[in-house]
């Protein structure tokens, strides 16, 4: 190489080490969330922006992280659970029609809230099939490249009801990758994995707000998503939250 090439090889380590070492501090000062905090930090903005807003926001912000990660997955299928988490799973998989992929939904309990019945509606204006059964481990891996995990949100606590263990247990034994919006479910909010030799260990963890407790255990694919905190409540939580890039809803940490 000539004096040229050096010092182009040269300048391409240290923008390397430059952000690597600012993903460093940003992961090191970045603030996990406890259950109750996470709890309180939703009521605020709760009442600043509705829930409706929120959902919309975070599941956009969802879908985006996985179309940035998993650009070529384009079978995928939505676990919906019966909460918030769900309703953010329900609009991720709209979104995700709109992006260009081919989502299907599960959603085993549907609550009773005009709020979850018109996202519902909204999802089946888009031509997103509702499945009637979960798919068995053999059908799951063929038919899916990419399951969305949004059974269970921040509020969850243990342990499983077995409707939903049954549909977890299958996920855990999937060869289809997996990515769980804001909490693996059947985690712990703050402890993590509840068996430590049978969990889910999704490929991509999509954190909303500012990452939980649980997420200090997560060893894999890590975005933040819901670019909608407002400077006086991240300073409040002391969320020592990272710079999204340009226009993006979401940031990889």
């Amino acid at each position: 190489m000539g004096p040229a090439q050096d010092d182009l090889v040269e300048e391409q380590n240290e923008r390397l080490a430059q952000e690597l070492a600012g993903k460093v501090s940003r992961l090191k000062n970045l603030h996990y969330l406890k259950q109750s905090e996470a709890i309180k930090l939703d009521e605020e903005l709760f009442n600043y922006f509705g829930v409706e807003q929120l959902m919309e926001l975070a599941g956009l912000s969802c879908a985006s992280a996985i179309a940035e990660e998993f650009p070529e997955s384009k079978s995928v299928l939505v676990v919906v659970g019966p909460g918030n988490n769900g309703g953010d799973g329900l609009v991720c998989a709209r979104h995700l029609k709109m992006f260009g992929y081919l989502p299907d939904i599960f959603y085993p309990k549907r609550p009773a809230k005009i709020l979850y019945e018109n996202l519902t509606k909204q999802c089946e204006l888009f031509e997103i099939p509702f499945l009637s059964s979960f798919p068995v481990q053999e059908e799951l891996n063929k038919k899916y490249s990419l399951v969305v995990d949004a059974l269970f949100g921040f509020s969850f606590k243990p342990p499983v009801r077995q409707e939903f263990s049954d549909i977890i247990n299958t996920m855990i034994k999937a060869s289809t990758p997996c990515c769980s919006i804001d909490i693996p479910s059947g985690w712990d909010v703050e402890s993590g994995p509840l068996d430590p030799m049978n969990h889910l260990k999704p490929t991509m963890l999509i954190s909303l707000s500012a990452p939980k407790l649980c997420a200090s255990f997560f060893r894999g694919i890590h975005y933040l998503g819901g670019r909608f905190i407002a400077p006086a409540l991240a300073k409040k939580y002391e969320l020592n939250l990272p710079n999204y890039p340009l226009t993006q809803n979401c940031v990889r940490l």
